[in-house]
């Protein structure tokens, strides 16, 4: 499916709930060696954001709409630029059958003031990646890149990666597309929000940025 036909289907799905790929089911597609993948949010410390909404098409054309996810942490170890070690801080919610195609999801970034709508097109190569193994785990288990990272930062910056279930460095994945929207340019985020009042910096935040020059690193 050409980009310029997919997101508008995204949207759709976005929007009015329906299931583009509801036909697939688990028996047609089956899953990966390890099972589902998971997928995480993360931003760098005191810098809070939420992602409220996401929309997946795998690449077994599987639609996957999420509007409960798993909260996006903050790494306390991300401090004006990203680290390698990150991990996915334990994931409920957030998985899939097999490994994203095209991506679309909608976050407040309450360091930025701002909703934006991230649209992703990820490579076929992705899937292999995550279906080679990577060694072997502490407890002796297979191990594998089955975890995508998300990292979202000031100014509506997103940096992906594969996370190996060995541990050790991350592995950067550079999509095929990426885009970020905000203000009069949001399409399927338009109107969602968890601060319809506005934003506030709470906890660690104001004190965090005290003296500290926008966007507060390299991203």
């Amino acid at each position: 499916m050409k980009l310029k036909a997919f997101f508008p289907l995204l949207m759709l799905v976005m929007v009015s709930g329906c299931r583009a790929g509801e036909a697939q089911t688990p028996e047609d597609t089956g899953e990966m060696p390890y099972g589902k993948v998971g997928f995480a949010f993360f931003t760098p410390q005191a810098l809070p954001a939420v992602v409220t909404k996401a929309l997946i098409i795998d690449n077994e054309k599987v639609v996957s709409t999420f509007r409960t996810l798993d909260s996006t942490q903050s790494d306390p170890d991300v401090v004006g630029t990203w680290n390698s070690r990150t991990d996915d801080g334990g994931i409920q919610f957030n998985k899939i059958r097999h490994p994203p195609a095209q991506m679309l999801f909608c976050w407040d970034s309450v360091i930025d003031k701002k909703t934006y709508e991230t649209r992703i097109t990820f490579s076929p190569a992705l899937r292999e990646k995550m279906s080679v193994p990577t060694g072997r785990d502490r407890r002796g288990n297979t191990a594998w890149y089955k975890t995508l990272l998300f990292g979202l930062a000031p100014e509506g910056k997103v940096r992906i990666w594969l996370q190996n279930s060995a541990g050790g460095d991350n592995l950067p994945v550079e999509p095929v597309k990426i885009t970020t929207l905000s203000g009069d340019k949001l399409d399927a985020c338009k109107g969602i929000t968890e601060h319809p009042d506005g934003y506030v910096y709470y906890g660690e935040t104001p004190e965090f940025i005290k003296g500290k020059t926008y966007p507060y690193g390299s991203w």
